[in-house]
């Protein structure tokens, strides 16, 4: 389909940074940002109160019945931040445990948790002027998608972010932390349904050795330029 403006695709690993450059880039651009990241731990969440474990037969067609009833929406708060609803109930804190991203690590991998999820994502940011960010946006969700980049960084870097991140009152060691991060980019490398990858017209993002800001620079101007591309399409 033609659009007047991009959907920008913002893939990486854990820790990566994706959803600080994507909130700043989606401010800068007056985008409208979708967290992939928080709608599979919203489900992973919904799965665990319900007593659901990966693997059981019940878990497509309960996640399926979720997307189906609108239990899940982003909202806008007050303070200018997008919130997570559950049912109506504000999960954006809840989603943030250590628990929650591993078990959506491996909540993400079914098959039929992704094809539940593929038709919500794609109706939301169809019509461009968006920025999604998660592991397979590029690859699988929006692979027509006019601007695509690859965020990346080192494990050490990567893990420094995620520790400092972590809601729970009783927090890991960063060791701890680290080690997390490592055993899910494995597993996200590794699963057979949609893995974590580069595709091949994204550009890459090391934000190793780079101020959120530098990125959030790099990545505006280049959809800026795209953006002037599709004015001047036809």
């Amino acid at each position: 389909m033609s659009r007047s403006r991009p959907i920008v695709a913002i893939d990486g690993p854990a820790g990566s940074g994706k959803t600080t450059v994507s909130r700043l880039v989606a401010q800068r651009l007056g985008y409208v940002v979708l967290d992939t990241g928080a709608l599979y731990r919203t489900l992973a969440l919904a799965t665990s109160r319900a007593g659901l474990e990966p693997g059981r037969d019940e878990l497509g067609p309960f996640c399926h019945e979720l997307v189906a009833r609108g239990a899940i929406a982003f909202q806008l708060g007050p303070d200018g931040t997008s919130r997570v609803l559950l049912d109506g109930e504000d999960v954006s804190l809840a989603i943030r445990t250590p628990e929650m991203s591993a078990r959506a690590s491996v909540v993400s991998a079914l098959p039929a948790v992704r094809q539940a999820l593929l038709s919500l994502q794609r109706a939301m940011g169809q019509g461009g002027g968006v920025v999604v960010e998660g592991r397979d946006i590029g690859s699988v969700v929006f692979p027509d998608a006019e601007a695509k980049f690859f965020l990346t960084a080192s494990l050490d870097r990567r893990a420094e972010r995620r520790f400092r991140e972590l809601t729970t009152r009783d927090p890991p060691s960063l060791l701890s932390v680290k080690d997390q991060v490592s055993e899910r980019d494995q597993r996200d490398s590794e699963r057979a349904v949609a893995p974590l990858l580069k595709p091949a017209d994204a550009e890459l993002m090391d934000s190793t050795d780079l101020g959120i800001e530098e990125v959030v620079d790099r990545i505006v101007r280049s959809v800026r330029r795209t953006e002037a591309s599709l004015e001047a399409s036809p």
